[in-house]
């Protein structure tokens, strides 16, 4: 009879550590023992640990429910604002230690694998592009007063949420976030 995949624990356990340790601070070893499995079962699944952190990349950019930005039921304003404090909670709920993935992996690997940095970028411009094309819906139903293009003010938004993102795990607090939220209503509104 053959044996269960554990791909999807190898998946879960390698984005548990490396949200704790980071990608050059994880071994394949302490993969293996989060998820409860023998080293080499990595290796069955994955060609190496690159492989399994462009797929933990994969998993977490599915994670950040760009879906709920093209939802109408909401106005284009309070839906985006709900974007962000949907990402806001997620951070809360770990204490805003584990900040995001991209821009732990984008600062830490982008000079050491073009893989890596090959699928932050593709993450961070994929959300842009879905943040702009709300901030367009806005501009469109006159909802957006601001005089800057909906693709530049869509790029700074998620810029400066990666940066607020950043100085919430260092600071260990809301308050750069709230930061965040205090420019977004100036902005958008």
């Amino acid at each position: 009879m053959p044996r269960p995949s554990v791909r999807p624990q190898l998946v879960e356990a390698a984005t548990k550590c490396f949200h704790e340790h980071g990608f050059n601070g994880t071994g394949i070893q302490d993969i293996a023992r989060t998820a409860g499995v023998p080293k080499g079962s990595v290796y069955n699944h994955f060609e190496n640990k690159e492989a399994l952190a462009g797929e933990v990349l994969d998993r977490y950019a599915a994670s950040r429910r760009l879906g709920m930005l093209a939802d109408g039921q909401l106005a284009p304003v309070p839906r985006l604002r709900a974007h962000f404090e949907y990402l806001a909670a997620d951070l809360e709920n770990f204490s805003y230690k584990r900040g995001c993935m991209f821009g732990n992996f984008g600062a830490e690997l982008s000079n050491q694998t073009d893989l890596m940095r090959g699928k932050v970028d593709t993450g961070l411009s994929t959300w842009t592009d879905a943040v702009t094309q709300v901030l367009q819906e806005a501009r469109e139903t006159g909802a957006l007063t601001s005089p800057l293009p909906p693709d530049r003010l869509g790029q700074f938004l998620v810029d400066g949420w990666e940066g607020a993102v950043l100085r919430a795990k260092v600071t260990r607090s809301r308050a750069p976030l709230d930061g965040f939220f205090d420019v977004f209503d100036a902005l958008v509104v």
